[in-house]
């Protein structure tokens, strides 16, 4: 039998914490003279009643540890029920939206997605673009936090081969797992500061630059603009893509370089291998972009590295001309926001650490085919990869290009057309953000897409940000009988 208190325990505390938190665009909007403001102080007193009922009834719970299932019903949890809470400005405030379609963009906020439902952002309220930027940073944090400490745990995709650089967060290393957390959030919060001072130093409003840091160092792509960083193009793009590369870094390396260990973080295969592609794809789109219409090369990189770092770091801003680039530039993007950023990040997709075991793993079954009894082990930054590691690594990957198929099959059956449902699963499920195809050009957001398809694209956000097994996982008997 699953106790539920401890997990109950901590999302009520979640949700005080998000109840607090409301108050801030809660008194932006007040000042300011407007409705919204009492709109998000309703928001915030009922979570923060939930959340105390929650908190107070379990109590009882207090100093429990989790045991796995309990980490993965929490983990699920927290990505199921926490945007409830977070869509309920949404609803009941500026500008609106149906309960369905608040979810939607609160869902996209906290798994970092950027996919929004709203047109007319520069007619939203101060505070309501805040909350948006909020739910990104917020959803980011939570991201990191899981990815390191939950993730490795609950061996999720090949992940449990970080275990011995993460921390259980169960029984004795409890203690190192918060001091581990307190750090992350030192780091996060430093490159936020850093990024939001940056933006400011080119000349962004200061609501843009806010948001725009909040939203840069998630990777989660919310703007106070439709037209996004067509805004602030030049200094704008260039500084926006150094920091969405920073932010979809390991942080674990930025935890070890705050204790005075930098190696680590230079010498990171994956983190080399994130800059490496990257660059092969904004090199080669350039090229192909500059052969073909012969235009300007520094116009061309500038919008090719930026909005390529803003795909393949799962972040969803975007520049000038280039969703209409089509051709080359399309299956570029497909492909690296397939593949992603960094594990343990707040970036998504399926990992550059689990792509490079892919390989390798192609790169040895080529070879068994020639000398069948040769041992051959897999080995990542000097170290051997056990064969469950494989297993659940091969597992996930199977599963990604499975659900990718079925949801875009899915999608058509609910009358979008098959390249907007093509892409919109795949900026769905690898937390993406981008839109591409007819029924995202008129606006550049999903509004035109029908309920039954912002459904699958909720759907898809929470599996692709839980990293698709953790959810799965839930449904199966088994799991419940243990």
């Amino acid at each position: 039998m699953v106790d539920f208190r401890p997990v109950a325990y901590v999302i009520g505390r979640i949700l005080i914490v998000l109840a607090i938190l409301m108050l801030a665009p809660a008194i932006i909007d007040w000042r300011a003279g407007l409705a919204n403001g009492y709109d998000f102080l309703a928001c915030a007193a009922l979570t923060g009643v939930v959340g105390a009922a929650l908190t107070l009834s379990t109590g009882n719970a207090l100093g429990q540890g989790l045991d796995t299932r309990q980490a993965y019903l929490l983990t699920a949890g927290i990505w199921f029920l926490v945007p409830f809470f977070g869509a309920l400005p949404f609803w009941i405030g500026a500008p609106g939206l149906s309960l369905q379609y608040a979810y939607f963009e609160a869902v996209s906020g906290i798994t970092t997605t950027g996919a929004t439902v709203i047109y007319g952002l520069e007619d939203l309220p101060a505070g309501m673009n805040l909350w948006r930027g909020m739910l990104n940073w917020l959803g980011g944090l939570g991201i990191a936090f899981i990815a390191m400490i939950f993730l490795p745990l609950m061996r999720i995709g090949g992940m449990q081969f970080f275990r011995t650089e993460g921390f259980d967060t169960f029984g004795k290393a409890l203690p190192r797992a918060t001091d581990i957390a307190r750090q992350l959030l030192f780091v996060y919060s430093a490159l936020t500061v850093a990024c939001i001072a940056t933006y400011s130093a080119i000349g962004m409003e200061t609501l843009d630059a806010v948001v725009g840091g909040f939203a840069t160092i998630a990777t989660g792509g919310f703007f106070p603009a439709d037209v996004s960083f067509n805004k602030y193009a030049g200094a704008g793009e260039y500084f926006g893509a150094l920091f969405m590369i920073l932010g979809s870094l390991p942080y674990i390396r930025y935890v070890q370089l705050v204790n005075g260990s930098a190696l680590p973080l230079w010498q990171d295969s994956q983190a080399r291998a994130y800059l490496r592609w990257l660059a092969y794809a904004v090199l080669s789109v350039t090229v192909w972009r500059v052969w073909t219409t012969g235009d300007p090369v520094e116009p061309i990189f500038r919008e090719a590295l930026f909005n390529l770092t803003s795909i393949m770091s799962s972040t969803g801003f975007f520049s000038g001309s280039f969703p209409v680039w089509g051709g080359f530039m399309l299956v570029v993007a497909f492909v690296i926001g397939i593949v992603g950023a960094c594990s343990g990040s707040s970036a998504a997709g399926l990992s550059v650490f689990r792509v490079q075991l892919v390989l390798a793993v192609m790169k040895r079954e080529v070879r068994r085919i020639g000398n069948p009894s040769t041992v051959d082990p897999i080995r990542y930054d000097g170290r051997a990869v056990e064969e469950d590691v494989l297993n659940a690594l091969i597992l996930f990957v199977s599963s990604f290009i499975l659900i990718l198929g079925v949801m875009s099959v899915g999608m058509t059956l609910m009358g979008v057309d098959t390249v907007s449902a093509l892409f919109a699963v795949w900026t769905s499920l690898g937390n993406v953000g981008y839109g591409f195809g007819p029924l995202v050009e008129r606006t550049g957001t999903f509004i035109d897409f029908p309920p039954g398809a912002i459904a699958i694209m909720t759907l898809c956000m929470i599996l692709g940000r839980l990293g698709l097994l953790a959810i799965l996982v839930l449904v199966l008997p088994s799991f419940w009988r243990r």
